[in-house]
């Protein structure tokens, strides 16, 4: 049971430095002529809708945006987390 946690931990760990760190890359690259295809991407989702009922105010949006350096930095993350996972 443990070991289960331990790995999902894991995987959960690696995957959220791969969407930053590969972010992170995108702001770098973006604008530069030689790696500014890294940062080019897509978003996807809906604007926030409000719905105001005068005591309560809920506010529902979803947007996500994921760009080259994200994916690369995202898979190479996943390789490193079955090695990781392979010692323990």
């Amino acid at each position: 049971m443990a070991k289960d946690f331990k790995n999902t931990f894991t995987f959960i760990f690696f995957v959220l430095a791969g969407i930053v760190l590969g972010g992170f890359i995108a702001y770098l690259c973006d604008g530069r002529s030689y790696v500014g295809w890294l940062a080019w991407g897509k978003s996807i989702g809906f604007d926030p809708v409000t719905f105001d009922l005068s005591v309560l105010t809920f506010t529902l949006g979803f947007k996500l945006k994921v760009s080259v350096a994200q994916i690369f930095c995202i898979a190479i993350m996943l390789i490193v987390n079955n090695r990781v996972i392979k010692r323990g």
